[in-house]
């Protein structure tokens, strides 16, 4: 655990030194602004932090070894994938082990969790700082809540959802040929991604009142079709027909979070809570997660479907944040400066707890072990039952 919260002080630390893209100062020349056309000091802090993140977030992440609930399961996949078995996992991570097998000569496991965890780094970092209003306070739910350390267990998935973090801005934009391009090339890692391309244009509509209704007479069908839409997910992914998957379940943590931060939400904006754009997203998107707790716990692992939506969280509460504290001489200051205190002090509380499950079953991201100084134990191909 040492080396968990070490990196976590020490990338904070380099956090906070980071300024966010949109509120970056503007040189100020008499009564105009100037146009600043070199490379600012801020840029360079800017570049030369998000590089070090990136570097001792990857390193981490890169040097370990069976640490993660499915680190074996992996290795065994890309075990059968390079010896041309049938494997579940998709076709992007079949031909990218073969491909690093290939180059080094040998089944280099290791080198292709390095891979996954710098791709998945770079999509959260830069996700991060192209969309966010406070660089620090994204950065910080980021780690505290989990999304890092998840990484190293749930490998493709959290891949997806780096991806798909980062294509929200393409979303927001209507840059649609970007928006697809980017979510089908992650769906050939986690072809789960490939709902992105429902769910997100949808938290991007306008919503009219009729399309509400519709929301509401399709969620209390959830009441009563359980079993047709578990029949029409099962067929979506057989792979977990006859698995303990098919028992469902919830997340009241999730439930909780969605419903703090739309509390938040009205707090702050009040009758313009879509009334911008990008608001407008975060907030459908937290409210479409909280109606999947709640009505579609039926469904296998609806919570990695929902991370899709609560991921914008740590977009979504640091731009609240810095619209109560924007003006420091009305009473919503204080009042934002209480909300940031909460929001720190529910991360942090989060992640004591997070840390305390973190080695049991289901994660085991606890103890930390490193190919420098471990052996991985044999295999199931090694122990003959390949």
């Amino acid at each position: 655990m040492l080396v968990y919260l070490a990196l976590t002080v020490i990338s904070l630390t380099i956090a906070y030194h980071i300024k966010s893209k949109d509120t970056a100062p503007i040189i100020k020349t008499g009564e105009y602004r100037g146009i600043h056309r070199g490379i600012s000091r801020i840029q360079v802090r800017n570049a030369t932090g998000l590089l070090f993140l990136f570097v001792i977030l990857t390193g981490v992440s890169a040097l370990r070894l069976n640490v993660g609930n499915d680190y074996g399961k992996y290795v065994e996949f890309m075990h059968r994938t390079y010896s041309d078995a049938i494997v579940p996992t998709e076709v992007g991570f079949n031909y990218l082990t073969k491909l690093i097998y290939y180059i080094f000569g040998f089944e280099n496991y290791v080198a292709v969790f390095a891979v996954f965890a710098a791709a998945t780094v770079f999509f959260f970092l830069m996700g991060i700082f192209r969309q966010t209003e406070n660089f620090f306070m994204s950065f910080a739910m980021f780690m505290l809540l989990g999304y890092y350390f998840q990484s190293l267990n749930t490998v493709r998935n959290y891949l997806a959802l780096g991806i798909a973090f980062y294509s929200i801005t393409y979303c927001i934009k209507r840059d649609w040929p970007r928006f697809v391009l980017l979510i089908l090339f992650g769906s050939l890692f986690h072809k789960s991604l490939l709902v992105v391309l429902v769910l997100y244009p949808l938290a991007q509509m306008k919503w009219k009142r009729w399309m509400h209704g519709v929301l509401a007479l399709l969620c209390i069908s959830c009441l009563f079709l359980k079993d047709l839409y578990l029949e029409i997910a099962v067929k979506l992914y057989p792979s977990y027909e006859g698995t303990e998957f098919l028992t469902g379940g919830t997340s009241k943590i999730g439930i909780a979070r969605c419903v703090a931060v739309l509390i938040l939400a009205f707090f702050v904006l009040g009758k313009d809570v879509i009334s911008d754009r990008r608001m407008s997203f975060y907030f459908y998107a937290n409210y479409g997660a909280l109606m999947m707790y709640i009505f579609c716990s039926f469904l296998p692992t609806i919570s990695r479907i929902a991370y899709y939506f609560t991921v914008t969280q740590i977009l979504y509460v640091p731009a609240l944040l810095v619209r109560l504290l924007g003006d420091r001489d009305t009473s919503r200051y204080k009042a934002g400066q209480l909300f940031r205190a909460l929001t720190i002090a529910g991360c942090v509380i989060y992640f004591v707890m997070f840390m305390r499950r973190a080695g049991d079953d289901g994660m085991l991201i606890l103890p930390y072990e490193t190919f420098l100084f471990h052996e991985l134990p044999a295999t199931l191909s090694e122990r003959g039952f390949g």
